[in-house]
């Protein structure tokens, strides 16, 4: 009897819980569903522990080179060395990565990864995008983004040259904030003026001069410049504004419900009224962050928790749940 009140107690507890992951689950299929040559090792079968990040990244030639090396758990104890600071290469054939300008320009929305490989001229076997999900557009003649939180893409800084791309004509300024940026380069300035890199040493991507600096002064003919800050976004952000107001702020892979440290974040993003797009590994992350969003600004998001047609289409290891991870997953936004 007494299991019985138990079983029943912890009923009421967790019913909504589990019917929500319930839920949840039935989506797996649509949540591994790429268009990649790829697509199954690095979805089911890293989540299989069949293959890991390692050795899917092996196979592509790309483990522990260059950028890619903060894709597995082997770049952990080198990501702070100087020697990934300035690199702009993809580590690629020229076929295989959008080291150059589009051959057209873009006259419609992307909605999926199989229409930027499309665009761009890239074959479905090019692991490109496990880099460029970072990368969320809008369509302005100039843009100002605060870009909170960021760790590896500190990194993969060349990556952010594609907005040449996605953004043509738009001089675009990103302020990355975050307490993973080393306090060594608090306030370093880098210019993107040209596309990443392929390895080919013939390639015309390696023409383009000046392509890719590093200064303490802003560069204000540039398109891209990218500002780093050492910090919480809400005891930089005065800082932040005293040159650029932001039109978009973005938090990728948040984990709003896990850190304390976001609150007073959240507090200052309702003040300050800017449009936020948020994102997490999977959807019970974003229902949490959503639920504790709400509870500070008194309003359910603006933007729903969705599908990131975008995501990463390399399935994280060692979860906490049973779900399929991916970074940059499911996003919503205030």
């Amino acid at each position: 009897m007494v299991l019985i009140l138990f079983k029943t107690s912890h009923w009421r507890v967790h019913k909504e819980e589990c019917g929500r992951l319930k839920q949840q689950m039935c989506r797996v299929v649509l949540l591994n569903d790429f268009p990649f040559t790829f697509s199954r090792e690095a979805t089911y079968q890293v989540c299989g522990k069949v293959e890991t990040r390692c050795s899917f990244l092996d196979k592509q030639g790309i483990h522990c080179v260059g950028f890619w090396i903060c894709e597995c758990s082997c770049g952990a104890s080198i990501t702070s060395s100087d020697h990934l600071r300035y690199d702009k290469g993809w580590n690629l054939s020229s076929k295989l990565c959008p080291c150059k300008g589009p051959l057209s320009m873009l006259t419609k929305k992307l909605s999926s990864w199989n229409e930027y490989y499309e665009w761009r001229g890239i074959p479905l076997d090019s692991p490109v995008a496990l880099l460029l999900h970072w990368l969320i557009p809008e369509t302005t003649d100039e843009l100002c983004i605060h870009y909170l939180g960021p760790e590896r893409e500190v990194y993969q800084l060349a990556v952010f040259g594609e907005l040449h791309a996605l953004l043509p004509g738009v001089r675009v300024h990103i302020d990355f904030v975050g307490p993973a940026i080393p306090h060594d380069r608090d306030g370093e300035t880098i210019t993107l003026c040209s596309y990443a890199h392929c390895i080919e040493s013939n390639c015309s991507c390696k023409s383009v001069k000046g392509e890719f600096n590093s200064h303490t002064a802003s560069d204000k003919s540039s398109s891209i410049t990218i500002n780093l800050h050492s910090g919480l976004y809400h005891n930089r952000y005065s800082d932040l504004t005293k040159e650029f107001i932001p039109d978009l702020i973005i938090a990728p892979n948040a984990g709003i419900a896990a850190y304390k440290s976001w609150l007073p974040t959240i507090e200052l993003i309702r003040e300050i009224e800017i449009p936020t797009i948020f994102s997490d590994y999977c959807e019970e992350a974003c229902h949490l962050a959503a639920n504790c969003i709400s509870s500070v600004t008194g309003s359910p998001p603006t933007i729903p928790v969705q599908l990131n047609p975008f995501r990463q289409p390399l399935a994280v290891e060692d979860t906490a749940l049973i779900l399929p991870c991916y970074s940059n997953c499911f996003l919503f936004g205030i």
